[in-house]
């Protein structure tokens, strides 16, 4: 038993020193981008796009939670514009604030995540497209602090916010072309 136990004992600590030894090589810095056509105007997908209202119209990530508070401040399509969730264990906690604004062509924003974990990321929405097609992508940037980053090892961070993110976009599309 005893020897069972320092077994055990020394394959956790291998462990536990693998993936902090991992840590040091693996990224820290996260990049993910999607993108979709829309039939509509650059100007009319604009609308759910370039300020914070419009963007919680098609927003994938409240879904989780049908009472979720949501709260704004600020002038809205403006920098310095916040917009404020505070929902269940699924949705979290945080803010996402308007960093920079090129209208009808782009919008950054600052997002500050407080739960489930702590968090910061940077995230955009370019539209490009002539005439009656669109063309938006909408991407998102993070660094992970060591040891963090080593749960990208373990997560599928693509396929997670390439769902999410799909979601968001679909929605953007059928609002974008309706009417």
């Amino acid at each position: 038993m005893k020897k069972a136990l320092k077994i055990i004992g020394s394959i956790l600590l291998l462990l536990v020193a693998f993936i902090l030894i991992a840590g040091i090589f693996i990224a820290k810095s996260y990049h993910f981008e999607t993108n979709i056509a829309i039939n509509a105007p650059k100007e009319k997908v604009w609308q759910y796009v370039g300020s914070l209202h419009g963007m919680e119209k098609w927003n994938p990530f409240i879904e989780g939670d049908h009472n979720i508070q949501i709260s704004f401040e600020g002038q809205d399509s403006t920098v310095g514009a916040i917009y404020r969730w505070k929902g269940n264990k699924e949705v979290g906690s945080g803010s996402q604030t308007i960093s920079k604004i090129d209208p009808p062509n782009r919008i950054d924003t600052h997002l500050h995540f407080i739960e489930p974990f702590e968090g910061e990321a940077d995230a955009y929405l370019k539209l490009s497209g002539e005439g009656n097609v669109t063309s938006v992508a909408w991407g998102f940037d993070t660094r992970y602090k060591y040891p963090m980053n080593v749960m990208l090892l373990f997560i599928n961070m693509d396929k997670m916010m390439g769902e999410s993110y799909n979601k968001g976009l679909a929605k953007l599309k059928q609002l974008s072309e309706a009417g």
